[in-house]
């Protein structure tokens, strides 16, 4: 089953997505800007973006996101509809309304590069910016992270599962919204899949895009012959057939009957799709119908609500590639990630979040990643200024609103993510839990400023 490659493929510049709106945030940040601007509350936060803890199944995740989210940081203004609107909320006056209107980001932005693998309470990104840039960005930058992150980590299991394997996202039609199933394509792409349906990625990204037909498509026909024949005609140099419409052997067999005919035209048919019913069994029995007709060359693709176990356990027959719809892009196991974003340092003093259950670190800190005969170790969460050795992960990406650098692309976050995964215990590559937790541990300096912090908060009463 080829790519069949998007008009224009490569990196277009879309239009301004409505996700670009600055109100597609929660109330509450503007609530608190307001009080923020009213007393002058401007000076330097530090916020990290970070997951608490793995959702079941997982062993690791996989940061994804990124560029989106600087696409966000860099494009950030009301607009003046929005402004408007605003205007005739209640609790916004004019004059903070026209305050506003001249905000942007201008902040500092350190993450892990797209393709990483990490664990729970390290940061993925860091925010450094006068308090209501920073306070402004979380409900995006949660989102964008979030969901790409979610969709990397559930993608790379099945190629993990697969290696080797064509991949393929199905997913646009089971996608939470069309945002949604658009950044499911790109992060499936990024974290080892090989293409996607969803045409707009490929318009977009570049993604190789890739589609065969649907049981309508033969049902509009008054046979499976006639449908197969004006669709290989149609598609001449990438003809794969749907066979399962009626019963998937005898679409086989038909198949065979008609390949010597569209042969004679110049047409080889590429590959047939299975969509129904016990994959393994009819996969066995379409492949020998296929050699034993003289189509040995004919690839067999199978879809139909698979999952990564699924695969992992077809690609023991004659399978040569997998479409992956619903459990991909809303990744059915584990729909969430607990990602939050915090606020570790404000006008030069440590904060931190003390709440049961869900206290933070504070402080502007780097992950430091450890190696033993070229497998992860072990993590160490430290402060800025400390080296406790490894590799460190946070690397500027932004300065004064502003990239640092043109993006990586796409085939080199997924080369990123090979490197990644080839680098864990073989115990967390697996789709099974892992029998012991990998250690990520706070520094000495972290659990000192946390004590500070701890000491700072609630001092003496306001003036």
């Amino acid at each position: 089953m080829e790519a069949v490659e998007a008009a224009g493929a490569g990196r277009i510049e879309p239009r301004r997505d409505p996700g670009d709106s600055v109100l597609l945030t929660d109330l509450y940040q503007l609530t608190m800007l307001k009080a923020y601007w009213e007393h002058g509350m401007n000076e330097v936060a530090v916020c990290d973006l970070f997951v608490r803890r793995l959702p079941p199944q997982r062993n690791f995740l996989l940061a994804a996101g990124l560029a989106p989210a600087l696409d966000y940081l860099e494009g950030l203004r009301f607009e003046p509809n929005e402004l408007e609107w605003l205007e005739g909320q209640p609790g916004f006056p004019a004059a903070f309304v026209h305050w506003l209107a001249d905000l942007r980001f201008r902040g500092d932005v350190e993450a892990m590069p797209e393709g990483t693998v990490f664990f729970p309470e390290e940061p993925v990104l860091r925010v450094t910016a006068p308090l209501p840039q920073a306070q402004l960005v979380e409900t995006r930058l949660i989102s964008l992270i979030n969901f790409s992150s979610l969709i990397a980590s559930k993608a790379v299991r099945f190629a993990l599962a697969v290696p080797g394997t064509v991949l393929v996202d199905f997913g646009l039609r089971r996608a939470h919204g069309s945002e949604a199933g658009l950044l499911a394509a790109r992060s499936a792409y990024l974290a080892g899949f090989d293409g996607t349906a969803t045409v707009a990625a490929g318009q977009r990204w570049g993604i190789p895009t890739y589609g065969t037909m649907a049981h309508s498509y033969v049902q509009a026909h008054d046979s499976e012959a006639e449908a197969f024949l004006r669709f290989a005609r149609a598609h001449p140099d990438n003809a794969v057939l749907l066979i399962d419409t009626c019963d998937t052997e005898a679409g086989a067999a038909t198949v065979v009957r008609l390949a010597p005919r569209l042969r004679a035209e110049g047409i080889e048919i590429a590959g047939v799709r299975l969509d129904s019913g016990d994959l393994a069994a009819h996969a066995h029995r379409v492949r020998r119908i296929l050699d034993e007709g003289g189509c040995p060359e004919v690839r067999i693709f199978a879809s139909s609500s698979l999952d990564e176990y699924d695969v992992a356990r077809l690609v023991r027959a004659p399978i040569d590639g997998f479409g992956v719809g619903s459990a991909l892009t809303v990744s059915t196991d584990a729909p969430t990630l607990d990602s939050v974003y915090k606020l570790q340092e404000y006008a030069g003093r440590p904060r931190r979040k003390r709440s049961e259950g869900k206290a933070t670190w504070p402080g502007r800190k780097q992950v430091f990643r450890r190696y033993a005969d070229g497998l992860l170790s072990g993590d160490v969460l430290a402060l800025d200024e400390e080296d406790p050795g490894g590799e460190p992960l946070l690397r500027p990406v932004m300065r004064a609103g502003k990239r640092v650098a043109p993006d990586p692309t796409l085939d080199e976050i997924r080369e990123r993510v090979r490197a990644s995964c080839a680098s864990l215990p073989e115990e967390l590559r697996s789709l099974e839990p892992a029998g012991t937790v990998y250690r990520v541990e706070p520094s000495a300096g972290v659990r000192a400023l946390a004590a500070e912090a701890d000491l700072l908060f609630g001092a003496g009463d306001p003036p």
